[in-house]
């Protein structure tokens, strides 16, 4: 029998006329928990990987870590259909049918993204088989490019966490997969953990206060709050329309700007995405090594002073940014912006009622059409006497609600007229004063904080009143936000970055992100969640 070689080992042997040996193939190797959505795409070009490979490779992790072992309990439902769907798309690429920049790559979505195949819970046993009617449009937008839906997420129950971050009725309580006795932040954080445990290579989450990027800073993970009105909040659970936005989290800026390319679009069926219609970017061509040189970058000094790690490596990235050609400033914010949740407050309070009870009524029955009558369900027995009752403070805050004067609040009318618009006036004039490209602080003034059945954590040192506050500016505003890690503690515990600046600004921001990110490359993935067999290709 003739020994028969492959076309690659016969190049890689092959001489040329001359007699000179031919360099050999260059070997690729793909390794699951550090491929990025391009890497992915390439070894599937290559025929290296197929959808379906992917897909089988995140539900064996799956099983390991969420449903086993470490026991993360990031996902509430996974799709029945995700290795057909993944099927259908190998085919489609194999008769040379790409859908978009993510076919065939799997991704992971908060449980109050409207999924017309699965329930969309929002965390409430209450809701916990309510299938709406039609897919929210960022989710349309995902699959029509390429995008699997491969599960839903946990999430503070109802997107509000009130001293349970990461628990709901239905989901339980999600952990940290870099320390099960610390949180994955709230109230994205199903999405967070599963997406730093390499459950899926993109998540989403949705960032009413800092919601996306504290699960994303606390796991290590980009995130992203996008200027209001850049996505379309349509068919997402609400919690107050007046500054909730969706937004990607992912391992990378790279996939980060990806993600947000396919779910940034104009939807007639949210009105304040309409002055959006005129931004048409491509944010990954922003992805700019150099992007710092000759910035100017303010460095909020308010939210310091929380915990001594967190403020030793923020001064590490200031370092970092001025060695990359960038002019760091320190910046004071006027006394007007020390409380600002003093501004959300009444939003927070008289938004949710009227919106959330708009939300139900799209459901069909027998799920509840008012809040008083959701309050109602989660109080039955067999949910109040279960394992994962409603979070009693969480509960606490929907009775309260029940009884508050709604969009017609005086207060609630004069935060949107008056003090939203000056927040937004200060914080363009403290930029405008030092001619400033952005502002930067720690996403977090400490880090992750432990879960809440731990009575007491000697390890946990945080000073600041309320950790997550720099995140607020961005909701007040309206303005855009991207996380990104900066360095572990001595624990191993992941810390963010925040850069902020004007409205639309997602291009300038992803740029400084970008250029930050790979100077310091310094991502290493949960100890607690290894690679396992099959999960590294070398093509």
């Amino acid at each position: 029998m003739r020994n028969w070689k492959s076309v690659a080992q016969i190049a890689a042997t092959a001489t040329t006329a001359f007699g000179i040996m031919a360099a050999p193939a260059l070997a690729e190797t793909f390794e699951l928990q550090s491929a990025t959505v391009p890497e992915i795409q390439a070894a599937m070009e290559a025929g290296a990987l197929t959808a379906e490979d992917l897909v089988q490779l995140y539900l064996n992790r799956i099983e390991a870590y969420d449903d086993q072992g470490p026991a993360i309990n990031a996902l509430i439902t996974i799709n029945p259909n995700a290795l057909a769907e993944a099927i259908a798309l190998d085919e489609a690429r194999a008769e040379g049918k790409i859908l978009g920049p993510l076919h065939g790559i799997p991704i992971i979505l908060k449980d109050n993204y409207d999924t017309a195949d699965m329930p969309t819970s929002a965390g409430s046993d209450v809701l916990a088989t309510a299938i709406p009617p039609d897919d929210a449009f960022v989710v349309q937008q995902f699959r029509e490019a390429g995008a699997i839906i491969l599960g839903k997420a946990n999430m503070s129950e109802f997107a509000a966490s009130y001293g349970r971050l990461g628990y709901s009725s239905l989901g339980g309580l999600t952990l940290n997969p870099y320390n099960l006795g610390r949180d994955a932040s709230g109230s994205s954080s199903g999405t967070a953990a599963a997406i730093a445990a390499s459950f899926a290579v993109l998540g989403t989450g949705t960032d009413t206060a800092g919601s996306v990027r504290g699960p994303a800073a606390v796991t290590g993970l980009v995130g992203i709050k996008p200027t209001l009105g850049l996505v379309s909040r349509d068919g997402i659970v609400p919690l107050n329309l007046s500054f909730d936005m969706a937004g990607p989290m992912a391992r990378t800026v790279t996939d980060a700007a990806i993600a947000l390319e396919v779910m940034a679009a104009p939807d007639p069926a949210d009105s304040r995405t309409a002055e959006s219609a005129a931004v048409d970017v491509k944010y990954s061509e922003f992805l700019d090594a150099d992007a710092l040189a000759g910035a100017q970058i303010g460095l909020v000094t308010d939210f310091l002073g929380g915990n001594p790690e967190v403020d030793a490596l923020t001064e590490a990235a200031i370092a970092q940014l001025e060695a990359l050609g960038a002019t760091v400033i320190l910046v004071d914010l006027p006394a007007a912006l020390e409380s600002p949740w003093s501004y959300m407050g009444p939003v927070w309070e008289n938004e949710f009622k009227p919106q959330i009870e708009a939300y139900l009524s799209t459901l069909p029955e027998p799920f509840p059409k008012s809040l008083e009558a959701l309050v109602t369900a989660s109080m039955a027995p067999d949910i109040a006497d279960s394992d994962t009752p409603v979070n009693p403070a969480r509960l606490e805050s929907l009775q309260d609600m029940v009884e508050t004067t709604g969009l017609a609040d005086i207060e609630l009318l004069y935060t949107l007229s008056n003090q939203l618009p000056m927040v937004r006036q200060i914080l363009l004039s403290v930029m405008a004063d030092d001619d400033l490209d952005a502002l930067v602080y720690p996403t977090m003034a400490c880090p992750a904080s432990p879960i809440y059945t731990v009575d007491e954590d000697p390890t946990y040192v945080c000073e600041a009143g309320d950790p997550y506050s720099a995140g607020y500016l961005a909701n007040l505003s309206g303005f855009p936000d991207i996380t990104l890690p900066m360095g572990f503690t001595e624990a191993g515990l992941p810390v963010g970055l925040s850069f902020m600046a004007e409205a639309y600004s997602e291009p300038k921001l992803i740029g400084f992100a970008y250029a930050y990110e790979q100077a310091i490359q310094i991502r290493p993935s949960p100890a607690l969640t290894p690679p396992l067999p099959g999960e590294e290709i070398t093509y």
